[in-house]
């Protein structure tokens, strides 16, 4: 058989060859598609920063909300926001600032509240009626526009005079108030001269 003749035999084969062909990428691309929807699905992250830091400002561009952590994921799913080492600083025109670290985090979706857990820590710093404060529990709920913070868990309070124990906390800073919520313990301590 010669080459013209064994073309001509294959001839009929090629649009079936390339029909084969477009359906194999179709599918593909189908496939590849639905693999993006899983993924989104999926409580996996689809971004992250290292050694992330932000800053918010008030109305007049003074800094009013700075925060940093070691590691910073996002998640398409829930469109929520994970934090490694997470540290916030929260200042107040003529109120002392708070400073919180602690060891994991997570960021509403809308950006609007912060959840911390793992060795909380927040300290007041003192301000001229009011000696610095500083609070350790495991999980704080954070809303800084309000400056509001709140907490279900066990919490110890210290600063230069006393030393309580509660169960539960509710700090409305804007107010200056602190509310704990039950089974509070305090310890006195006396002033040296």
């Amino acid at each position: 058989m010669n080459p013209a003749a064994r073309i001509r035999h294959w001839l009929p084969l090629l649009p079936l060859l390339c029909l084969v062909g477009i359906t194999y990428w179709l599918n593909q691309q189908v496939l590849n598609g639905q693999t993006a929807q899983e993924k989104i699905l999926r409580h996996e992250p689809d971004a992250f920063m290292e050694n992330f830091s932000a800053i918010k400002l008030n109305q007049l561009g003074v800094p009013r909300l700075i925060m940093t952590a070691k590691k910073l994921q996002h998640y398409a799913d829930d469109d929520s926001t994970t934090l490694e080492n997470p540290r916030l600083v929260m200042m107040m025109t003529a109120r002392p600032a708070i400073h919180i670290i602690a060891r994991e985090g997570v960021v509403s979706s809308k950006g609007d509240e912060v959840f911390l857990n793992r060795d909380v820590e927040l300290l007041r710093e003192p301000g001229a009626t009011q000696e610095q404060l500083t609070v350790h529990t495991e999980y704080l709920h954070i809303v800084p526009d309000r400056e509001w913070l709140d907490t279900d868990q066990q919490v110890t309070l210290e600063d230069a005079q006393m030393n309580l124990q509660a169960t539960g906390l509710e700090m409305d800073n804007k107010a200056r108030t602190l509310k704990l919520l039950s089974k509070v313990k305090s310890d006195y301590v006396l002033r040296k001269k």
